[in-house]
């Protein structure tokens, strides 16, 4: 029979101990309440999915998942917060398309690097932007749109929610693609679409969910979606790419994320929890319905995606000369 050193055998009886005890915290997740930040104020898009999921993750795992918002520093105060905190599975956070890829190359001396500090999940939601016009500009297409811009250099006021946002990201993408003379006006948050519903500007690159309902109204004129296909919101709105600007996709996404270093069983019971969850019949109905586009997959193919739109925003954001004010 082979004896082993007893030094050896000490040393593997010690890994077992360190081993089970995560095992067991993985099978027995979650044993208590969950925090899911959200780094923007409550009311947003962000919050809104945040909490729809997260109220379908509390009765499937019959432990709260409590939202904590967290806003401030364009996503950035709560994004570092999430980092920065025990990678256990008991602080995650919803996150978005700008704390992720845009922040990033906008703010100097960030404190965190997103492709390597956080564990990407999964997937909730596509939200593309769609290009609304006030009515009084009078046109009634995208193609009308260009052809005035150009026939009235400097004379289009667009309005967005702020400066390095995607709704300035894309107008910025479109002046350089339709080579169009437009004028930005950043805002904080609501009041650029309030200056755009009184006419004070004449048009804006908009999140679906936030002008669905004026678009249904009448009271702002949807041209193109920025998404690669046609958003199941608006299924009659074609896209910017369709008007001939292929490679044309600016909006917003969302996913969960987890600090590094959270135990992988965890990250994949969450994503199966949540790919679940999107694919139900109201879940699906009620996000179309607010203008997101129901999303899901694998973790992989998250991180794969996140990767693609850091590198894609990195090149935007340097061109456009954007700097946080």
């Amino acid at each position: 029979m082979r004896r082993y050193p007893t030094a050896l055998l000490r040393d593997l009886a010690a890994a077992c101990l360190i081993v089970i005890p995560v095992i067991a915290n993985a099978e027995s997740y979650p044993s208590k309440p969950v925090r899911v930040v959200v780094a923007f104020s409550a009311g947003g898009t962000t919050d809104i999915l945040a909490r729809s999921v997260g109220q379908q993750l509390s009765e499937r795992f019959k432990q709260p998942f409590i939202i904590d918002n967290k806003p401030g520093a364009g996503g950035n105060i709560g994004t570092e917060f999430v980092v920065r905190s025990p990678p256990d599975g008991y602080t995650l956070i919803v996150d978005s398309v700008g704390p992720i890829a845009v922040n990033p190359t906008l703010y100097k001396g960030l404190n965190y690097d997103p492709l390597t500090d956080l564990v990407p999940i999964v997937q909730i939601a596509n939200v593309p932007n769609v290009l609304v016009v006030h009515p009084s500009l009078g046109v009634k297409n995208f193609d009308e749109f260009v052809a005035y811009a150009k026939a009235n250099p400097g004379k289009l006021y667009y309005g967005s929610t702020g400066i390095g946002t995607s709704s300035h990201l894309s107008g910025f993408m479109l002046s350089n693609r339709a080579g169009i003379d437009i004028t930005h006006v950043p805002y904080k948050g609501a009041d650029a679409l309030n200056d755009l519903l009184s006419g004070r500007v004449q048009f804006m690159f908009a999140t679906i969910p936030s002008v669905i309902q004026h678009i249904q109204t009448g009271k702002l004129l949807a041209l193109a979606v920025t998404s690669a296909k046609r958003s199941r919101s608006l299924p009659n709105v074609p896209t910017v790419i369709e008007n001939g600007f292929p490679g044309f996709e600016a909006g917003s996404w969302f996913g969960f994320f987890a600090p590094k270093g959270t135990p992988q069983a965890i990250a994949a019971q969450l994503n199966g929890a949540v790919n679940d969850i999107l694919g139900m019949p109201p879940i699906q109905n009620q996000m179309i319905r607010e203008g997101a586009d129901p999303a899901g997959g694998t973790a992989a193919e998250f991180a794969q995606f996140v990767r693609r739109e850091y590198d894609k925003w990195k090149v935007i954001v340097r061109e456009s000369g954007a700097r946080p004010e």
